[in-house]
């Protein structure tokens, strides 16, 4: 089969779309024909290896999959699963860990998934909306959701709102009737949050986000009102304290991540002095993954599509990641 290959860390350069060997399924296994497959902001990561994972080489990248299965394995349950049925992968595999990261990824024409780690694909989402979903998506609506419990006429600023889990929190928080303060460093992509339902967008390449949120609503006050009601933070660093300082009395801050690092700063006087709750959120399950598959097959949600490419342009769409040149999701077509 043709894939998209490395063979040793480093730059995109390293990427090579070449000839693979086929995988080989085993009896609790089934081979999924991939009709596409989406990038994640781990995919640069994993290839400068600058994560404490140990990737095996070679390692193909994309841990986000939709396809057809073409083959079962003999211990399958034929009455669950058959060929030609539609699916999307569940990437975290248990004793192999992530697809893309420790295990063969999806930027390949066909991938081998144990048949418990497939998600059936209702017929009104497509392929490339299916392989939008799982990691980036299904991460948002636990967040933002399971864990958050979003409500109605709650005001909620998402910082780094533009990459995939973002954008997605956009939708999320719109659709449970919240106003959307979102936050970028590019006004092409603000234009783009506003697109999505961002009521309030914030280019913090030029504002002080915390200063911003004071602005709109008022600096918090012990006798209540100001701020917002939910902050969403997976960037850490040093958006840690503002963000508190960013949060109304009895307001939640949700992380599920740390992009710019963990180890960060605290004002614990702002979390008693105004009663404020932080909830992590780790992944998400193949509930979530099946749920948010529904609500875009309704419409409440609509994945955020930056670009649909051929497989082969795959080390020009990890550069783009990159070089912050991505709105949303990108996805590859075998």
């Amino acid at each position: 089969m043709k894939a998209i290959v490395f063979h040793e860390h480093g730059p995109t350069s390293n990427l090579k779309y070449e000839d693979f060997p086929d995988p080989e399924i085993g009896a609790g296994d089934c081979l999924v024909k991939v009709k596409a497959v989406s990038l994640n902001g781990f995919e640069p990561m994993i290839l400068g290896a600058t994560t404490a994972l140990r990737t095996p080489l070679p390692m193909i990248p994309g841990g986000d999959v939709a396809g057809e299965i073409v083959e079962v394995g003999a211990e399958v349950d034929g009455g669950q699963w058959k060929v030609g049925d539609r699916v999307s992968i569940y990437p975290m595999v248990p004793g192999e860990g992530m697809t893309g990261e420790t295990r063969l990824g999806g930027c390949c024409e066909y991938v081998r998934i144990p048949a418990t780690n497939m998600v059936r694909v209702p017929d009104d989402v497509t392929d490339v909306e299916a392989a939008s979903l799982p990691i980036a998506y299904g991460t948002a609506l636990r967040m933002m959701v399971t864990r958050g419990q979003v409500k109605e006429g709650e005001k909620v600023l998402i910082l780094g709102a533009t990459g995939g889990v973002g954008t997605c929190c956009v939708q999320l928080a719109k659709a449970a009737g919240a106003e959307v303060v979102a936050c970028g460093s590019a006004d092409w992509k603000l234009d783009k949050l506003k697109e999505i339902g961002a009521d309030h967008v914030i280019n913090t390449s030029e504002q002080d986000f915390r200063q911003a949120v004071w602005d709109l609503y008022g600096k918090p006050n012990m006798r209540g009102g100001g701020g917002v009601d939910m902050v969403i933070n997976y960037i850490g660093g040093d958006t840690w304290v503002d963000g508190c300082k960013s949060l109304g009395p009895g307001g939640r801050m949700l992380t599920c991540g740390a992009t710019a690092g963990y180890a960060t700063d605290n004002d614990i006087r702002y979390i008693w002095t105004y009663e404020l709750s932080l909830i992590g959120s780790n992944g998400w399950t193949m509930e979530d993954q099946a749920e948010i598959m529904r609500m875009v097959g309704d419409g409440r949600v609509k994945p955020a599509l930056h670009a649909v490419r051929p497989l082969s342009e795959t080390p020009m769409s990890i550069q783009e990641l990159i070089d912050r040149k991505v709105f949303g999701k990108i996805v590859l077509e075998p």
